[in-house]
């Protein structure tokens, strides 16, 4: 292995391939810091620029977009409390408020650095375990699957601590907004209304945009949510003093690392997910938990660290059996196919200059958006000394450019003002929106993984639940859904008595 990474390091170790990873990387942090551009369009956009790149070069420059747009959705999140990417949702959980206390430069410090570290921690695993990872993730079949989107549905009961029933109402409410579409065995339509633009469903990146764009707008708009003019701009306090913050939360960021990593190599499930489950990880194992959802740093840790660590953990199963982890990764499988270059053994071996080059860029990628990243989101920050009369209009344009541009069509952008106007009065009523995006996100994976289970027992409810109650991995997803559950509740009373004393 030591040969191959040698030949990987001088492939990296060249002009063209050290620009590329550097393109790569700026082109990254514009394109995640903006509400609808996404990693998959940002990959999927420049992979022509990389035809005529050399393979080593043109690979470098696709991650380090990767890598880096997944990153850069924080930075919009933590500033204007709208997600520039589906994995940053529970960053904004955290983020938003610390830059409402004026520590804009904190958060966003502790977003990067927490970004970074678990970035690296990833592409370290897939480096030295990428086979036996990738062989463990073959062990996961349609039950363990539908268990494993249950297990993210228990997460709503942490994150409702303390308003359980509207909790469950958006979770609820989410869920059955999965359902719109053709069913993913049988091509029914449900829910659809006779509009073809509802066949696919509700597109994720367009319901994110409206549930947090439009009430962010509104709230401008009638002064009752006034933006902060208190960001940290001229603290003396550089946001490089935060990296020991980072450092000090050692078991939250090996513990949120793990998670995206295991998250990352499980095909399907997603950086938004990943972020979510080490967020609620995190809050469970914390001494602090009331802090959470007000600005704690370990929030942002948690997220940023896990929903990092998922982008090597896609890539663990591209390389070695070619299967895309998601939408990002199946683009990446393009481009290696455009270069001449088939996933499997003989890309790390018969092609191990190319293939070790292309991990290797990761680890430069990594840590080459730390200082891209800061300086860019420094800049970012001013936006939020933008009179509110000014900044609101702009906000709705970008959201209304961004919900256009991810199909072309203006009906997404009837979605997006459709998903928007359920955000404002969540808003309204003190209802949180983060179950809504978990049960959006999970209902999609649950259904289809249930029907798939189903089908292959031939409908036999019993034999299905004889297989959750017997295979390894269903036992011990079980154990954990009913353990989450029992926190949640268990923390919801006491938020209660808390309240009532």
């Amino acid at each position: 292995m030591l040969e191959n990474i040698l030949l990987g390091l001088g492939a990296l170790l060249t002009p063209m391939s050290l620009f590329a990873v550097t393109m790569g990387v700026i082109g990254g942090v514009i394109i995640g810091s903006l509400p609808g551009l996404t990693s998959t369009m940002g990959v999927a956009l420049l992979i022509p620029l990389t035809f005529s790149m050399p393979p080593e070069a043109g690979l470098a420059m696709l991650g380090g977009i990767y890598l880096a747009s997944t990153y850069s959705g924080a930075i919009s999140a933590i500033i204007l409390n709208i997600p520039g990417t589906p994995a940053a949702v529970a960053t904004l959980l955290d983020g938003h408020p610390m830059s409402q206390r004026g520590e804009t430069t904190r958060a966003l410090a502790l977003a990067t650095f927490g970004s970074s570290v678990g970035g690296l921690l990833s592409v370290i695993a897939l480096l030295l375990l990428a086979p036996p990872l990738a062989e463990f993730a073959l062990r996961f079949g349609s039950p363990e699957y539908f268990l494993l989107a249950v297990f993210g549905i228990t997460v709503i009961a942490s994150l409702s601590a303390g308003a359980m029933t509207k909790g469950l109402i958006a979770g609820a409410l989410g869920l059955l907004l999965s359902t719109i579409g053709a069913h993913p065995l049988t091509g029914e339509l449900r829910f659809t209304f006779g509009q073809a633009s509802l066949y696919d469903g509700i597109p994720m990146v367009v319901s994110l945009i409206g549930l947090y764009s439009i009430p962010e707008v509104v709230s401008m708009i009638s002064n009752r949510t006034a933006v902060s003019p208190q960001a940290d701009l001229t603290s003396k306090r550089g946001p490089f003093s935060y990296l020991g913050e980072v450092t000090a939360q050692r078991l939250n960021v090996i513990r949120s690392s793990l998670i995206g990593i295991v998250v990352g190599i499980i095909p399907g499930v997603g950086c938004s997910v990943g972020g979510f489950l080490s967020y609620d990880a995190a809050k469970r194992a914390s001494k602090n938990t009331e802090q959470f959802g007000k600005g704690s740093p370990e929030g942002i840790v948690a997220s940023e660290t896990a929903n990092n660590a998922v982008t090597g953990g896609t890539l663990i199963p591209l390389l070695t059996l070619g299967i895309p982890g998601n939408p990002v990764t199946a683009v990446l499988l393009g481009g290696l196919m455009i270069h001449g270059l088939r996933p499997g053994a003989d890309l790390f071996t018969l092609n191990a200059d190319i293939t070790y080059g292309f991990i290797l860029s990761l680890l430069v990628a990594n840590i080459l958006f730390v200082p891209v990243g800061l300086i860019f989101a420094r800049y970012c920050a001013r936006v939020i000394m933008v009179p509110r009369e000014i900044l609101a209009p702009c906000i709705l344009a970008f959201a209304v450019i961004g919900a256009y541009s991810i199909r072309g069509s203006v009906d997404d952008v009837l979605i997006m003002l459709a998903v928007g106007a359920i955000g404002f009065g969540f808003n309204y009523f003190a209802v949180p929106r983060a179950p809504l995006v978990l049960g959006l996100v999970l209902g999609t994976l649950a259904e289809g993984e249930l029907a798939r289970s189903l089908a292959l027992v031939q409908g036999d409810i019993g034999a299905f639940a004889m297989q959750l109650v017997t295979r390894p991995i269903c036992i011990v997803l079980l154990i954990l859904c009913a353990f989450a559950l029992y926190q949640g509740v268990v923390q919801h009373r006491r938020n209660s008595h808390m309240l009532d004393s």
